[in-house]
């Protein structure tokens, strides 16, 4: 199962934005390497939690450049890069 987060750019309710990466929120434990190692610093976590008690990662689309950092770093495989 994948998540789309909101993201924290604010775009307005009439704007359609590209994702460019799907989180599997159910994989994700926090262990926050992705939030590191992003060179956009578009990571961050939900105020929701998973089935296993872990805050999952939301990535701001309107920031992201898709360029798999997070893919890369993450044990857990979280993440699906869809793209710039």
């Amino acid at each position: 199962k994948y998540i789309l987060c909101n993201t924290r750019g604010g775009a307005g309710m009439n704007e359609t934005i590209k994702r460019k990466v799907l989180t599997r929120l159910e994989r994700c434990k926090q262990c926050e390497l992705c939030v590191f190692y992003c060179p956009k610093k578009c990571i961050s976590f939900s105020d929701e939690v998973n089935s296993g008690g872990y805050h999952y990662t939301c990535i701001d689309d309107t920031v992201c450049i898709g360029c798999g950092t997070c893919y890369i770093v993450c044990p857990d495989g979280v993440y699906e890069v869809l793209g710039s």
